[in-house]
């Protein structure tokens, strides 16, 4: 039995729990948001974004690299929670602290995984510290995410997400990426129709 136990590995179990995981902890949600949701939410538009950068603008993002950093990019939490915003960043101190126990949660994670195939996962999460590239992308698909969160809370009669919208669309148009502004530009705009609308685009 003891054989067993050392053979079977727990990471994965430990990261589909990011579905029991809520965002927007402290703000009335119309419709409440899960880690599971926002990370597959994410690697679509990251996704979305370096394709853009390649086919438009002529760049050579790694595509798939930046997906997959996009699916894993929040896995931590499974251990710290989602963390309010104001509270993250309240001052440098708290972020920096907050920062050492997500280390401590990535590596708490990566020692379930079989040595192996450590080191493939290991990847993944060190890119987001040393790729600055792809992390760039990355943290603007983050920001695209919740800029739509406040558009569809918007949309559902929502008015809590009001200011928090322009916070987010402050920090999208501040440094935006070329491949940002043109996401903004030609797919932004329909998160904020019916599916009727949507539909007959």
């Amino acid at each position: 039995m003891d054989n067993l136990k050392s053979e079977i590995s727990s990471f994965f179990a430990l990261v589909l729990r990011q579905k029991y995981i809520t965002r927007w902890g402290l703000m009335r949600n119309a419709m409440p948001e899960n880690l599971a949701q926002h990370s597959s939410e994410c690697a679509v538009i990251a996704h979305a974004l370096a394709t853009i950068g390649n086919t438009v603008f002529g760049r050579n993002y790694d595509v798939g690299k930046i997906t997959v950093m996009a699916l894993f990019h929040d896995v931590p939490e499974v251990f710290t929670g989602d963390m309010p915003t104001p509270v993250k960043y309240a001052n440098e101190k708290i972020r920096k602290q907050f920062g050492e126990i997500e280390k401590q949660s990535t590596e708490g994670l990566l020692s379930k995984l079989p040595e192996n195939i450590r080191e493939e996962y290991r990847n993944i999460f060190e890119a987001m510290e040393t790729d600055e590239e792809s992390e760039r992308i990355l943290k603007s698909a983050d920001r695209l995410c919740a800029y739509i969160k406040c558009l569809e809370e918007e949309k559902y009669g929502n008015s809590e997400f009001s200011s928090a919208k322009i916070s987010v669309e402050n920090k999208l148009t501040e440094n935006a990426g070329e491949e940002t502004k043109y996401f903004m530009e030609h797919f932004l705009p329909a998160f904020g129709l019916t599916l009727d609308e949507q539909q007959n685009l």
